[in-house]
């Protein structure tokens, strides 16, 4: 196993961790403002579709990048083990 691949390995599980914290945070802030019901697929009335702005477009993106960091990382990890 080269060096690099030996140093990615044994970084990877951190980086793994540092991002799946990140991704649950970020999806907890984002399901704060739901109901109950809501959550288990009854009616909302306050479903409508509105743009998000600001700081929720902010928190939107970053989720996704986030989702997209972590699945690349356990590729990485797949084909290093």
């Amino acid at each position: 196993m080269p060096m690099e691949t030996s140093f990615i390995a044994s970084v990877l599980p951190f980086i793994q961790l540092v991002l799946s914290v990140l991704l649950i945070v970020a999806i907890i802030l984002q399901t704060r403002g739901s109901t109950l019901g809501g959550a288990f697929g009854g009616s909302d009335a306050s479903t409508t579709y509105y743009t998000r702005r600001g700081a929720e477009k902010v928190l939107f993106r970053a989720t996704i990048v986030i989702g997209v960091l972590f699945a690349l990382s356990a590729f990485i990890s797949l084909y290093i083990s």
